[in-house]
């Protein structure tokens, strides 16, 4: 009986997979088998939490080294979509300048993933807006006043 038991489980966890893969692409798949970028991070020099409408919340975390990203962290507590998405945000943030950073949007999530399933899109475009605000709470702390007055929309 534990054998059947087994091959069963095998079987329906091979085809969640084949159905999961087909449904978000090999690139989500495996970023969602081997999570990267996750986790907090301590005094980070830029950081937001956004909740979508949808009700997923993500943080984003970054740290810069010579005005540049250095490290970079998220966490959610929203579906595998959410962690896929804000684990390519950190990724994609690393390196990068805070002009380089705001290239970085819900579209270019999706581009470098290769798409998403229609009802999924809204989790990249929570994580760029989450990578945004963690740039924007990183220039303000800089002491950008410019920065901070054109994120407000007050210049």
């Amino acid at each position: 009986m534990g054998n059947e038991l087994d091959d069963f489980v095998n079987e329906l966890q091979e085809q969640i997979y084949e159905e999961t893969r087909n449904a978000y692409g090999e690139l989500a798949f495996e970023r969602w088998l081997h999570m990267r970028f996750m986790g907090s991070m301590e005094n980070p020099d830029g950081y937001a939490r956004v909740t979508g409408k949808c009700g997923d919340t993500m943080e984003i975390f970054l740290r810069f080294e010579d005005d540049r990203v250095k490290d970079a962290s998220f966490l959610t507590d929203g579906c595998g979509s959410s962690a896929v998405c804000g684990s390519f945000a950190a990724e994609m943030a690393i390196g990068k300048t805070p002009d380089e950073l705001i290239e970085i949007t819900g579209d270019t999530i999706l581009e470098k993933l290769g798409g998403l399933p229609k009802e999924e899109e809204h989790c990249a475009f929570l994580a760029g807006e989450t990578l945004q605000e963690a740039l924007s709470d990183y220039m303000i702390k800089k002491g950008n006043r410019k920065w901070s007055m054109t994120c407000d929309g007050k210049e």
